[in-house]
């Protein structure tokens, strides 16, 4: 039976897991625990997996919509970096079950931050072992063609979207407000309500308050219309 660290890899493309491969399904907790000196987390390599993800997802965009401006190919890239979205992937090739957590982590192991960065880091792990081609792959097998339309779809600009239809109702302007950011400086996540005439619609999630705003604008979308 295959091993769940050696599994996570072979669904990125590998034949197993690469020489850095524990490391980057090791979390703090796990180290901490143990006492393990010379050991690391995974945190080095998902700094290096962080910026693979971002070249490997802008070539693939810049090929896949030849006549796309800037400013859109840009949104379209942070819906699929995103760590809801890159903590989605992360359960499609069953990351969890191979986190390396301690015993007072152990609820992490489906928390979406330690997802998506865990997959950079095995992201960054196939690059180091198998170079900018294995990397292209890896993410290919994360993030189909169909997925990179999805997100382009996805990625149209709801605040903007979600003003007209207000206004076309004649219900005023949505408004958005900073219910609470969670987590550590450099893995902050935003939560944003939008609310129409004084009343919640609906919340979203991002990295940045415009991507939480987005988020939630896109949520809302449907209940407008659902309202009018």
């Amino acid at each position: 039976m295959i091993e769940p660290i050696d599994a996570v890899f072979v669904a990125l493309g590998l034949t197993a897991a690469p020489p850095d491969g524990a490391e980057a399904l090791t979390h703090g907790s796990w180290l901490n625990e143990r006492g393990a000196k010379g050991a690391r987390d995974y945190q080095r390599l998902e700094f290096l997996g962080d910026a693979v993800l971002s070249v490997c997802v802008a070539e693939r965009l810049l090929r896949l919509f030849p006549d796309v401006a800037e400013g859109e190919l840009s949104r379209v890239r942070a819906l699929v970096v995103c760590a809801e979205s890159l903590a989605a992937a992360a359960r499609r090739v069953e990351l969890g079950p191979a986190l390396r957590l301690g015993r007072g982590a152990a609820g992490d192991v489906d928390n979406t931050n330690v997802l998506a960065d865990a997959l950079e880091a095995c992201l960054a792990a196939v690059f180091l072992h198998s170079g900018l081609d294995g990397a292209r792959a890896a993410v290919a097998r994360l993030f189909d063609d169909a997925a990179l339309i999805a997100a382009r779809r996805d990625g149209l600009d709801a605040k903007s979207a979600l003003q007209e239809r207000a206004q076309a109702a004649r219900r005023g302007s949505p408004r958005y407000e900073l219910v609470r950011a969670t987590g550590a400086e450099n893995e902050r996540v935003f939560e944003i309500e939008v609310s129409l005439e004084g009343l919640p619609l609906a919340r979203g999630q991002g990295r940045s308050k415009k991507l939480a705003e987005q988020a939630a604008a896109r949520a809302a979308l449907p209940l407008l219309e659902s309202k009018t």
